[in-house]
């Protein structure tokens, strides 16, 4: 015969405590709400000044005393402007920016692939402490080598002016040689993530060193090759100061000197409207090279580089 425990019954003169607990929305925002009003904030941190120079540029007075955070009215006057103003030759340094950023993004990523794909597959003598200068170099600003860039191109443009100051060539040697070291470092990396074994295979079936980088290393290191690409153009399009020590000629000038030299010639409140236009511009060609590259890196991340 079984017997069953009855709960002892509470002492006399003493009552179980009562758990309390928090509300439902404190206990969410102890949790949880403060990590969505952080968001909040940063995102209004960030999208205010977008929000302004987009009004800006739409603002039919083009003013910076009529510009308010919410569009009072709508018009592209700013933006014909920008291509009919004899003042404002918007198309010329438009065209002088890409004609730098393109090729100077497009020969740094390739030769800096070629050094990491060095770096990453052979051992030679001497290959660390190039390796710990490409790092130590990254460490310094551009802007520390701006006396010495101005007298070496001053002296190479005494001897081959197509190179030297004031010369698109010369602007775009100096960001090929500051986007290497970058470049060639996040390449590295990520070559060593590519595992040998797809070398070694292709070794025995007879391919050279030339026909495994571009036909297996360079399709599988897509993403960092975007990433690279994406980087370097955008620091080139962007880049005002060595751009205004290379660049003085008003025909010669890119887009950031050129915005800013109409604003420093001219009143800035009165050019507030034009100077907003043709930056929204210049934004929407970082965001279309920053889209269309993104399927290469989606795919890039996803495809496998061995196949069980």
């Amino acid at each position: 015969m079984t017997r069953t425990l009855e709960p002892a019954a509470p002492r006399a003169g003493r009552a179980a405590p009562a758990r309390k607990g928090r509300p439902p929305f404190a206990k969410w925002m102890a949790e949880f709400g403060w990590r969505h009003l952080v968001a909040v904030a940063v995102l209004v941190f960030g999208l205010v000044p977008i929000v302004y120079v987009i009004s800006a540029a739409f603002n039919p007075n083009g003013t910076l005393s009529s510009t308010s955070l919410l569009p009072t009215g709508f018009s592209l006057g700013n933006f014909e402007k920008l291509f009919t103003d004899d003042n404002v030759p918007f198309a010329a340094w438009f065209a002088n920016s890409l004609m730098i950023a393109v090729p100077a993004a497009f020969i740094s990523i390739f030769i800096s692939s070629l050094a990491a794909y060095a770096f990453s597959r052979f051992r030679f003598r001497g290959r660390r402490p190039m390796l710990l200068f490409l790092l130590l170099i990254q460490m310094f600003p551009a802007f520390l080598a701006v006396v010495a860039l101005y007298l070496i191109f001053g002296r190479i443009g005494e001897f081959y002016p197509v190179a030297g100051l004031n010369t698109k060539l010369g602007l775009m040697l100096v960001y090929m040689g500051g986007a290497l070291g970058v470049s060639t470092w996040l390449m590295k990396g990520f070559f060593d993530t590519i595992p040998k074994e797809l070398d070694e295979a292709a070794t025995i079936d007879g391919a050279s060193h030339a026909q495994i980088f571009f036909g297996m290393i360079l399709p599988l290191a897509a993403p960092i090759i975007a990433i690279s690409g994406i980087l370097a153009f955008v620091g080139t399009m962007n880049d005002f100061i060595l751009a205004s020590l290379f660049l003085t000629d008003r025909p010669e000038m890119t887009l950031a000197v050129g915005l800013k030299t109409l604003t420093a010639e001219n009143s800035p409140a009165s050019y507030f409207g034009i100077f907003a236009a043709g930056t929204l511009l210049t934004s929407v060609l970082t965001v279309a090279v920053f889209m269309s590259l993104q399927r290469y890196i989606v795919s890039g991340l996803t495809g496998g580089a061995v196949k069980g």
